[in-house]
Parts: C-alpha cells; structure tokens; sequence
C-alpha cells in the first residue's frame, strides 16, 4: 500500500492547470519539517473537477494532505511527489465549517 500523510506550509500559491478534456489539476508544494531542522518539500498534485479550495491555498497556508506517494528524478536531482487523495486546511476552522473543499 503506498499512502502517506503529510502536515506542512504551502511555498507558494497553488497553481491551476485544465488539460485537454477539461480534467484539472491543482499543484502546490509543500514544507514539511522532520523533526531535525531539515526541509523536506513535497510537490502535490490534487486532480479535481472541483476546484474551491483553490483560493484557500496561499503561500503559508498550513495544510495536511493523504496520497500516493512517488519520486519524479531528472538528469542531477529528484523530488518527492504526492497525488493528493485528501487535503485539510489547518487552523482555519471558518474556512472548514464552510465546506470550500467540495471534494
């Protein structure tokens, strides 16, 4: 089984992207600490036709997010990587009780 959970600070403002056939997708990354003083970042990717949360997403927005976990590897580097299943905004109980997630 590969699903993970992680608890972190959005980078930056989640960025939408609608691909041929109208299927969406939100991405962000995410700064996880482990504990160490270390950064771990994760890029996520939340495919949705529902796409309310996306005004919710801003740089330093603490989130936890569920999903598969991958490692996308290029020519000198590689990144942890999370198809995101599930994702909860963290200490915005407001925003929570309002329900913009729709997913």
């Amino acid at each position: 089984m590969n699903n993970a959970t992680f608890i972190g600070n959005l980078g930056k403002d989640a960025e939408l992207k609608e691909l041929e056939g109208g299927k969406k997708v939100i991405n962000f990354s995410i700064a996880v600490q482990d504990g160490k003083d270390n950064t771990i970042w994760v890029d996520c990717a939340k495919w949705s036709e529902k796409t309310g949360v996306l005004p919710y997403l801003k740089k330093g927005t603490k989130v936890a997010v569920t999903g598969n976990v991958g490692i996308r590897k290029w020519e000198g580097g590689a990144a942890l990587t999370l198809r995101v299943l599930d994702l909860e905004l963290l200490g915005q109980k407001e925003t929570a009780a309002a329900d913009p997630l729709g997913f």
